[in-house]
């Protein structure tokens, strides 16, 4: 039996084993669905935000920028406590903390409220996906049972991707922008109620550790100061003090991390952790994940509602189309580690989807119709969600239980730090000729600037098999 059955078998009688974690599994993935959810949910509902609120055309990424860099920067520290505290302890204060600060996401009248809301709900997310992993990769064992469990998990995350798109479009068309937090705080509390029911109590720890807050404080403010620093650049101008220096302390920052965690006794993120071959490749993989693959729904969100005009529903249905194609990469993605090597599975996710990002380019132009990015679309979710799925089995290799919360922790803060950083790059690139325009020709200046990041993303995404190639074949990849 592994370890993962062990601890399993510690609360559960044999005779449920196989119900207990079907039940919990799909608690995990209705966690990973509220992830998810409130992101597409944000992104169709942006428009409506920045009226509401009287964002600038730059700042309202910040919307979502700044829940990514919070949730970057705190994802070490999640991981950690999951670790340390429980999973199921931290799983559910991350519950709570994501409700309450959705809640107040919806009250917000300022723009600077709805951010200090959306930071604060990023640490919550920062906390509740590490803890929601962790529990997945140590309650099945590694190989053919853990390649299903996350498929599932990743077709979660792919379903709230759609059901946000639709419900992001129809609530902000019913009831405002506003209802896309209040939906949050219902979905949490249903999670915390059944968390307390699904979720096997953690162990007793007789063993007395500490938090690294050093690492924890150093890595955010780095984080912080950098994704500023991209996103601020175009609009300040590159030369600006406040853009130099936000660069300049965000290098120290980082560096002085480094130097935390290279002699702390309790590191946030060991650095002995990274001679796992697969751990490290995932982490890398990751991060040009989300530097690629994760900018696309926002220019796709740009594209379909300034572009081409679509309403905050039209754009809802619109992303259907890729979503359900992810949710069924998730599950190629499974069945590919399964019977191949993590790596190869990753390759070929890889080739599929910058393929499909190429073909979206037609699409995205003011006078282009929706049908004409619709095979792109398919074809580059696909690719999507073979690699979402094989990244984490990649990650999570090799990898003790006890050390599965910050292993998460280390290769969910790439993916948001990756996110940040390159959507920061690509919006900036793909703004660069809009400024002063509006009309028709904002709108032709704008499909061309996203035209241009579909290129950029997929000429990323051949990095990333690169990447893949290099790393050669993962530790514990499954045949």
């Amino acid at each position: 039996m592994s370890t993962s059955d062990q601890s399993f078998s510690s609360i559960s009688p044999e005779p449920s084993l196989t119900r207990g974690r079907v039940t919990t599994l799909a608690l995990l993935a209705f966690a990973q669905l509220i992830i998810a959810l409130d992101l597409n949910i944000v992104f169709v509902a942006l428009p409506e935000i920045g009226a509401g609120l009287g964002f600038s055309g730059q700042t309202l990424q910040w919307v979502v920028s700044v829940y990514t860099v919070f949730t970057g920067g705190f994802l070490l520290f999640g991981g950690r406590a999951a670790d340390l505290i429980g999973q199921r302890r931290m799983f559910i204060f991350a519950l709570w903390l994501y409700a309450l600060s959705s809640l107040a996401g919806g009250l917000a009248w300022r723009p600077e409220i709805i951010i200090a809301a959306r930071a604060v709900q990023g640490i919550g997310g920062a906390f509740l996906f590490p803890a929601t992993l962790s529990l997945v990769n140590r309650l099945f064992a590694e190989g053919p049972e853990r390649n299903r469990a996350l498929a599932v998990w990743g077709g979660a995350g792919a379903s709230g991707l759609t059901i946000g798109s639709l419900a992001g479009g129809f609530l902000t068309a019913a009831f405002g922008w506003p209802s896309v937090f209040y939906v949050n705080v219902l979905l949490a509390a249903v999670a915390i109620l059944a968390a307390f029911i699904v979720i096997p109590k953690d162990p007793k720890r007789h063993e007395h550790r500490s938090f690294d807050l050093a690492g924890a404080v150093t890595v955010t403010a780095g984080a912080t100061l950098l994704v500023f620093a991209l996103v601020q650049g175009p609009e300040y101008g590159w030369a600006a003090p406040s853009i130099i220096w936000s660069a300049i302390c965000a290098a120290g920052f980082l560096l002085a991390f480094a130097i935390i965690e290279a002699r702390s006794a309790d590191p946030l993120m060991p650095l002995r952790l990274f001679r796992n071959r697969s751990l490290f490749a995932g982490m890398t993989i990751t991060f040009l994940y989300m530097a690629t693959f994760g900018t696309l729904p926002y220019f796709l969100t740009v594209l379909f509602q300034n572009v081409q005009g679509m309403s905050a529903l039209q754009t809802g249905l619109a992303f259907l189309t890729p979503s359900l194609a992810i949710a069924a990469g998730t599950q190629a993605g499974e069945r590919l580690a399964t019977r191949f090597t993590t790596r190869s599975t990753l390759i070929a996710g890889m080739l599929i989807g910058a393929v499909g990002t190429v073909l979206m380019v037609p699409g995205a132009a003011a006078g282009s119709g929706y049908l004409l990015i619709v095979p792109g679309l398919i074809i580059s979710g696909v690719g999507q969600g073979i690699v979402w799925t094989g990244m984490w089995i990649a990650a999570a290799s090799g990898v003790h239980h006890d050390e599965q919360g910050v292993a998460s922790g280390m290769a969910s803060t790439t993916l948001n730090v990756g996110n940040a950083i390159g959507l920061a790059i690509l919006i900036a690139i793909a703004n660069r000729q809009t400024q002063g325009l509006s009309g028709n020709e904002l709108s032709i200046a704008a499909g061309e600037g996203i035209r241009l990041a579909f290129y950029l993303a997929a000429a990323g995404i051949l990095v990333s098999i690169l990447v893949a190639y290099l790393t050669g074949k993962p530790a514990g990849a499954a045949k």
